[in-house]
């Protein structure tokens, strides 16, 4: 999925193998992943999407005090999805730290790993949303 502030920009379905760079969009007021060779084209992620990146995941604090590292492998989320007008696009690591996309330093590459399992049930697509809040 893409951001509430990226309906206004092309998009398209992330794929397995996609090579992506974090991106400010014209016209836009979020960070976003577009696939390398194309600047203009967002690419969407489903909750549960693996991504390596290839170096250290680096972004600016939520005041913009300090830059941030971390680990390169992440796996995508929407958080915060009751505030419609807030940003949902998010990353979390293997530590449990969660990351919006919009504050990604841009020009970071990474790769997609696996997209999330299609659900075969109701019950199991339940199971699969997993609501974040970030304060």
């Amino acid at each position: 999925m893409c951001d509430y502030s990226l309906h206004n920009v092309a998009s398209r379905p992330a794929k397995v193998g996609d090579r992506l760079v974090t991106t400010q969009f014209n016209n836009s007021i979020t960070r976003g992943f577009a696939a390398v060779g194309e600047p203009n084209v967002a690419v969407c992620l489903l909750p549960g999407t693996e991504v390596a990146f290839e170096k250290e995941v680096e972004w600016q604090s939520a005041r913009g005090l300090f830059r941030k590292k971390q680990t390169k492998v992440a796996q995508f989320r929407q958080i915060n999805t009751n505030q419609p007008n807030a940003h949902h696009d998010a990353l979390e690591f293997p530590n449990g730290e969660i990351v919006l996309l919009t504050t990604l330093d841009e020009d970071q590459h990474a790769t997609v790993l696996q997209l999330p399992a299609a659900p075969h049930a109701a019950h199991e697509a339940e199971e699969q949303k997993r609501v974040s809040f970030i304060a």
